[in-house]
């Protein structure tokens, strides 16, 4: 990019992820380079409106009121109290969960016409929905754990004896569309699978079932887009007495877990958990960057767990930490997440939208 841009940091959101979106973008914006860039801060309250603020705070609703101006020519925010247009060139949602990472944000700003770092509302909605990208995946051959999933008006049809008789004991029941571990649950009895129904219903009207794999969990960072790379791995090893790496382990307890980064593995483990994770990536259609969340079994077999397209950056997050072993800081992270933004956005926007 030649010249300073404005960058419109998006984050907050009406998602049981807020909390984590919050930290997520304070870290990017102490990090990004601002002589490269001009920083426009907007957070999404949980009411789900929007609001100029002047730093990542959790008081969202203190900032001033903003509305969207729909102008494909010259996009912009305005300021409902002061009357002020807010122009910004590039949209870097730090939005996690439910409408930042599904597709909801990324369509309204692709409407518009505007660059957006981060994957597309195709790529976006197939990775939040845990159903929809193992049928892909497992589909192209990519390996997935085996599932089940059901919807709210079949809540009749779940019987907990086929589900063990399909998975046995232990098995997984999650919320279809969340992240952070919301709504997800280990189940190694009969209450216990009605209480993890119940939980994971109340975040989403699907849920999926899925065996319990018992591997080594590890994460991998992937970034590109025709041609995308991949770093080397993360480990995470839970240390206290946890059933699984979950939304208390991942953010609230600091001493819950190791990170080891790199993970402790040999070459040819690495090559291979590089390899799946970016036919994961392309396999949902990811841009510019994502996260690939799996398992490494005892075998040396490695199972593909989920996808996601907007990682945290938070002091204990994998994605930035994996590419600083590489040799990418954070402030070079972020530039080069703009950059590829912007120039798939130029790429794409020769295509023609008007037939005649």
């Amino acid at each position: 990019m030649d010249q300073k841009s404005k960058i419109c940091i998006l984050f907050g959101g009406k998602s049981v992820e807020h909390e984590i979106s919050i930290l997520s973008a304070r870290n990017i914006v102490s990090y990004i380079d601002e002589t490269l860039f001009d920083v426009i801060l907007v957070g999404i309250d949980k009411m789900g409106r929007w609001f100029l603020v002047t730093d990542v705070v959790d008081s969202i609703d203190k900032g001033e009121p903003l509305q969207l101006i729909l102008d494909t020519e010259e996009p912009s925010f305005y300021s409902v109290k002061t009357g002020i247009k807010v122009d910004f060139d590039v949209v870097f949602p730090v939005l996690h969960g439910t409408g930042g990472e599904d597709g909801s944000v990324q369509g309204l700003f692709k409407t518009i016409n505007v660059p957006m770092v981060g994957t597309g509302v195709l790529g976006s909605a197939l990775s939040m929905d845990k159903i929809v990208s193992k049928q892909v995946m497992r589909d192209l051959g990519i390996p997935v754990a085996k599932f089940i999933s059901f919807s709210r008006i079949q809540l009749e049809q779940i019987h907990y004896e086929r589900v063990v008789s399909m998975f046995g004991l232990p098995f997984m029941v999650k919320s279809a569309a969340l992240g952070s571990s919301v709504g997800v649950s280990k189940v190694s009895n009969e209450e216990g699978f009605s209480r993890a129904l119940k939980d994971g219903f109340k975040f989403d009207e699907r849920v999926v079932i899925e065996e319990f794999i018992d591997g080594r969990e590890m994460e991998c960072a992937v970034m590109g887009n025709e041609d995308p790379v991949a770093a080397g791995p993360g480990e995470i090893t839970i240390v206290k007495d946890y059933d699984f790496y979950n939304y208390a382990a991942k953010y609230l307890d600091r001493d819950a877990v190791r990170i080891d980064v790199p993970a402790k593995v040999d070459k040819s483990v690495s090559i291979e958990i590089r390899k799946q994770s970016i036919r994961a990536y392309k396999a949902l259609h990811c841009n510019d960057f994502a996260r690939v969340d799996l398992f490494l079994k005892d075998d040396g077999s490695v199972i593909i767990n989920e996808i996601n397209s907007i990682p945290g950056f938070t002091d204990v997050s994998m994605f930035p930490a994996l590419w600083e072993q590489e040799g990418i800081p954070n402030d070079k992270l972020i530039t080069k997440l703009i950059d590829m933004a912007v120039e798939r956005w130029e790429r794409t926007n020769h295509i023609k939208r008007n037939f005649k």
